[in-house]
Parts: structure tokens; C-alpha cells; sequence
């Protein structure tokens, strides 16, 4: 039995600059689209009910998660200008 887990990331790092690109596994894409779902779903119960400022906080809120779900999940993001150099 192997004492490091194989690990699958779930978003690529970005082929050059930094951060993160398309999800590379489902469950990238499961997150990607529940994070596009509540964006746009936000639209008419916390924009609509609470008003704009509402709106952006929430939205601020839900790509933060993301942001740190991709932190977390994806692969080491660094300034990678050139992924041909590998």
C-alpha cells in the first residue's frame, strides 16, 4: 500500500502567467458549473431581493470560494511562462 495518495488535480495551472485554467476532471467541471450556477442564480434572489451591492458581495463571496477551491485542488500555480521548458 503506497503512503502517498495519487492525487488527480481537478484545475490546470494556466500555460502562461499565473493562476488557473479549464478544469482538468469532473470535478473541476462540477464545480465550475455549480459556481456558474449560483452566480446566475443569484440574479434573481439576491440581486433582485437585496439590491446591487447585495448582488456584488455575494458574487465576491462565491469566486473567492472558488478561488481557493482551485488553491486547493488545482495544480501549483506560479509564473509559468513557457510550459515547452518542462
Amino acid at each position: 500500500m503506497s503512503s502517498t495518495p495519487d492525487r488527480t488535480y481537478w484545475f490546470r495551472a494556466k500555460r502562461f502567467g499565473w493562476g488557473w485554467g479549464a478544469p482538468s476532471s469532473w470535478q473541476g467541471w462540477v464545480a465550475l458549473i455549480v459556481y456558474v450556477a449560483l452566480v446566475v442564480g443569484g440574479i434573481p434572489v439576491v440581486q433582485a431581493t437585496r439590491g446591487d451591492l447585495a448582488y456584488a458581495g455575494y458574487v465576491a463571496i462565491c469566486t473567492a470560494t472558488l478561488v481557493v477551491l482551485c488553491w486547493l485542488r488545482g495544480e501549483p500555480a506560479g509564473r509559468i511562462w513557457n510550459r515547452d521548458d518542462e
